[in-house]
């Protein structure tokens, strides 16, 4: 796992100041603490941060194919590199290292960007050719590994890694787009279609570019979709065959390294089967970490503690309290962008104790995307059963009126909360699921912001890019939609951002097993009764896996990696709540008003209601704008 930046002159070439490109990626030095590289040509130049994972003295980066004609610097892993090594040498390819990255520069001159169809792993990396003059920009299908990019002034672009690579390059302006902050404060963190610095754009996941010198950037083109339009014949047995058979082939190509192995256990279904199936093909024991917290109703370690006792793994635990929670600076430059996802914290608790111990961590990411493990998925599955029968003239005006009325009662017994549902089933089913996602409604948003947010944002909502892809999206049911939804939107703007940077942080290499795209593919053609049965999710892995785990693992309620923040926010973080009302970030600029915020704290302290979550994305937006500013 490394950092990657560069400047590319697609407009003029000019030279490239190898100077300029050390500071970018000097600026990613914990993703790659083991070396560093710069290379420049003119009109272009690489630089490379190293962690090394794999043939660890003898692949460093930038690094030249064997004939010199082409230059790569990459940052992820790809898992078959030695059976696509093999393939090429039989065309007559010749190898100078032990490592993946020299497979990639063969397999680019052997089949152009059709190569990237050829490769099972993570990455993302930038390849100069030096015959044709073009520098290709890729990521992998999922979009595990991130590539930010950056107009410069002059018909230049620059990439990075990391926000931070870009912001190392004096030429990048640091100007907020306020459609960002709308996207934030809908999602909670800025999804892969923005930035949140006008002028700065993300590769998205399955995509490439191909730029050239003397021509204007194209726009990026899409090499890898997943597709939910077909379904799996067969039964249940087979299925179930082939789904373990997947699973135990996505962790075990993800334990080759070079260096020590281990594994996150929260003791939920999906890590304690990585970590079931890792035990099975280790002749040693697993290492395992957990994270615990200091509030006992959302404290798993109990049960990470009898996976571990089950398989005999070498476990470690840490808990993380509410006094732990002041280092909300820290992670805001962790991940430059605004992201509220409060569990970033702990997981970046689990990364530091990992890392005590190893270097690459398998985690259970993917799995509740793939097979509908999320309670939301389940629901709208049934709300468009209900859309089906009822039409949208009847359900506007009934269930609109409903839940215009209905109260927001949080502290009431979960059937009694019916607000959201009933204003879901008013609206299709595009719009009913953006809303089961989003942590602020429409109306929630405009409650709270101020003059200048509602003159920049315009026309603008968060929703319609969302809407538009659930729309397009290649599939043959309302489950089906949520779940391509979940894989293409939620889970690289959140889950694997959150991942990438915590890990990366501490020089650790995160692996998902249960992010193999086969799997995925696989999954996404199953049918709805082996995805979704009665009320319980991921119905076809717990049943597969039933061998391994006992059912207080497998059939328990889903918890998730939850935070109490709403519990601190009302003790120890109450003056924090309080303080984002006071902001000049947030309430100088015109992008919020200042009542509705200081409303929204007492409400949640006093206890009438749980804005956690809100307050929660205030306070990071804060901490991050305050990141965002030019020193000096």
């Amino acid at each position: 796992m490394c950092g990657i930046a560069g400047i590319f002159h697609y407009e003029t070439v000019k030279p490239v100041d190898p100077k300029r490109v050390e500071t970018m990626t000097n600026a990613l030095a914990h993703r790659g603490p083991d070396g560093a590289g710069v290379w420049t040509a003119p009109g272009v130049g690489l630089g490379h941060r190293r962690l090394s994972i794999i043939d660890l003295a003898g692949s460093p980066q930038p690094m030249h194919s064997a004939d010199g004609r082409a230059v790569i610097v990459f940052n992820g892993e790809i898992y078959n590199y030695r059976r696509l090594r093999r393939e090429l040498e039989q065309g007559g390819a010749q190898f100078r290292t032990d490592g993946d990255t020299e497979t990639i520069l063969a397999a680019w001159q052997k089949w152009g960007p059709r190569c990237l169809e050829r490769l099972d792993g993570m990455f993302a990396f930038a390849l100069y050719d030096c015959a044709t003059r073009q520098l290709f920009l890729a990521r992998d299908r999922l979009g595990v590994k991130p590539l930010y990019i950056a107009e410069l002034p002059g018909g230049a672009l620059a990439f990075a890694s990391e926000l931070k690579g870009l912001l190392a390059n004096p030429l990048l302006r640091r100007t907020i787009d306020p459609l960002a902050i709308e996207d934030f404060m809908t999602w909670g963190y800025v999804p892969d279609h923005r930035a949140i610095l006008r002028g700065v754009r993300k590769l998205p996941a399955g995509h490439y570019e191909l730029l050239e010198h003397g021509r204007t950037p194209a726009s990026p083109v899409q090499w890898w979709d997943v597709s939910f339009a077909e379904r799996s014949r067969g039964s249940q047995q087979d299925h179930s065959a082939e789904l373990l058979h997947l699973m135990r082939e996505g962790v075990t190509s993800r334990m080759v390294a070079d260096v020590p192995l281990g594994a996150f256990l929260s003791g939920g279904v999906d890590s304690s089967s990585v970590v079931a199936l890792m035990s099975e093909a280790s002749a040693q024991p697993v290492t395992s970490c957990s994270i615990g917290f200091d509030v006992a109703g959302v404290d798993e370690t109990a049960h990470a503690r009898k996976v571990a006792e089950l398989f005999r793994t070498d476990h470690h635990e840490r808990i993380v309290s509410a006094d732990q929670f002041d280092e909300i600076d820290r992670i805001a430059a962790i991940f430059d962008e605004p992201f509220a996802d409060a569990s970033a914290l702990p997981t970046l608790r689990v990364c530091e104790l990992a890392r005590e111990h190893v270097t690459v961590a398998l985690s259970g990411d993917g799995a509740d995307e793939a097979l509908a493990g999320y309670r939301r998925q389940l629901f709208h599955a049934r709300e468009e059963q209900a859309r089906a029968v009822l039409p949208q003239f009847l359900r506007e005006p009934v269930f609109g009126a409903l839940g215009s009325i209905w109260p927001k009662a949080d502290w009431a017994p979960r059937p009694l909360r019916a607000k959201a549902t009933l204003l879901s089933l008013a609206q299709n089913g595009e719009a009913g699921y953006a809303r089961a996602l989003a942590i602020l409604a429409p109306e929630q948003r405009a409650a709270i912001y101020g003059e200048g947010m509602i003159r920049d944002r315009g026309d603008y909502r968060a929703e319609q890019p969302f809407e538009t892809l659930m729309r397009g999206a290649p599939t043959r049911s309302g489950l089906d939609r949520a779940q391509y939804a979940d894989l293409k939107f939620w889970l690289p703007g959140d889950i694997l951002t959150k991942t990438d940077r915590t890990s990366m942080a501490v020089g650790l290499e995160a692996r998902e097993p249960l992010l193999d795209h086969r799997f995925i593919e696989f999954a996404a053609r199953l049918p709805h009764r082996q995805r979704i049965r009665g009320t319980m999710g991921k119905w076809l892995m717990k049943h597969t896996m039933e061998r391994y785990l006992h059912d207080d693992i497998l059939y328990r309620p889903k918890q998730g990696f939850v935070t109490p923040i709403a519990d601190w926010f009302r003790g120890p973080l109450a003056d924090a709540a309080r303080s984002v009302a006071s902001s000049e970030l947030l309430v100088g600029s015109g992008w919020f008003a200042r009542k509705p915020l200081a409303e929204l704290a007492e409400a949640h302290i006093a206890g009438r209601s749980d804005n956690s979550r809100v307050l929660w994305q205030l306070l990071v937006l804060e901490r991050s704008l305050r990141h965002l500013k030019p020193s000096g």
